[in-house]
């Protein structure tokens, strides 16, 4: 297992027994929890915590879940034999996640660590004691059951994340095709196509953005007259001649070509409320453009990656070997790109952030 699921700490923490106690991990964290139901496949877990040294009980305990987008953005930033704080991870976003880390650390392939901390003062450095991290070792199982602290001699220089910042968005006044999403979800839509046109900038890729959205207001301009931007199908090298892709390709949410030659991706930014029309479009395109060497992608919340897969693996949509672009992965790379300026980077590098989605056992 190279990378852990939502699926696998659910499953991690319903083998865990239901009539137990649990304490944290943090010995001055007063109070114990208790696992009250687990829904397979990914979550929710519903948890009770309480404080029996203050007269509290189970029976009296609210009962609070775990989402399963709490359980993906976890076990996302799992790497065997790296530490991870959830702090971190999950920042002040859901006030359970001491509960998660703790259950987790209970689990066989889990282990509590203090990795030193570099602390950068007057422009020097020293190794500080460090924060409680978790620590993913599938090779070293201790005891169900059990809690167990490794020593590491890691340590961790703690950078900042980076929030990443757009400008204003103004959406036109014209029919989109997505009359049915209300505006906080169009205004999202506009800014991931933003993000994946400044993505292709940097790599060198000239974009398509579907035609009905060439009108967004981006940085006191219209996004289609963008640098970079493609202004007509018509005038690219590699589909001129072929007035059917063409058409096809009009309201694709964006493609990226590169030299003339080469059409590195074909992306569709999706919701909750779609996913199969997008494959529809993007599978349309492939029927009509069978030579095309490319990448067919579905952008769309990390919170849609069960939806997906579900809809990338049926049977009219298998040969387009769908890769899932979750917005996370989207927002990381652009923000790379943005302050690090990539460059002579392989389209291998591209492929890391995306993951192939079909199962190919059928």
């Amino acid at each position: 297992m190279e990378n852990l699921t939502a699926n696998n700490l659910a499953n991690f923490i319903n083998q865990l027994p239901k009539n137990q106690q649990y304490h944290y991990i943090n010995p001055t964290t007063k109070g114990v929890i208790t696992i009250e139901n687990v829904e397979l496949p990914q979550g929710p877990i519903k948890i009770k915590r309480f404080n029996p040294s203050k007269g509290e009980s189970r029976s009296t305990a609210k009962e609070e879940s775990m989402s399963s987008q709490m359980l993906w953005r976890y076990a996302n930033a799992f790497q065997p034999k790296l530490p991870i704080n959830v702090e971190r991870v999950l920042g002040a976003s859901y006030n359970t996640r001491s509960v998660l880390e703790s259950l987790l650390a209970y689990a066989p392939q889990f282990y509590y660590a203090y990795p030193g901390r570099i602390e950068r003062i007057g422009g020097r450095e020293k190794i500080q004691k460090g924060h409680k991290h978790l620590v993913w070792r599938p090779d070293k199982p201790h005891p169900l059951g059990e809690i167990h602290k490794i020593d590491t001699e890691m340590v961790i220089s703690e950078i900042p994340s980076v929030d990443v910042l757009y400008e204003a968005v103004t959406l036109p006044n014209v029919t989109s095709g997505r009359e049915e999403l209300d505006i906080e979800v169009k205004r999202r839509h506009a800014q991931i196509q933003i993000a994946l046109y400044k993505i292709g900038r940097q790599l060198g890729f000239r974009t398509w953005v579907a035609f009905n959205d060439k009108a967004i207001q981006y940085e006191n301009k219209k996004l289609g007259e963008s640098e970079g931007i493609i202004a007509s199908l018509n005038d690219e090298r590699l589909v001129m001649a072929h007035p059917d892709v063409i058409k096809a390709a009009l309201y694709i949410d964006c493609i990226w070509f590169k030299n003339g030659k080469l059409m590195p991706a074909v992306l569709e930014i999706e919701h909750s409320t779609g996913v199969t029309s997008g494959l529809s479009r993007m599978k349309n395109l492939q029927d009509l453009f069978p030579s095309a060497k490319t990448r067919y992608v579905v952008v769309a919340s990390d919170d849609d990656r069960k939806k997906v897969v579900q809809e990338a693996n049926k049977e009219q949509f298998k040969s387009l070997d769908t890769r899932f672009f979750p917005y996370s992965a989207v927002e990381e790379l652009y923000s790379l790109c943005e302050r690090r300026k990539l460059k002579g980077i392989t389209e291998d590098f591209l492929d890391s952030f995306m993951e192939p989605v079909v199962s190919q056992n059928s």
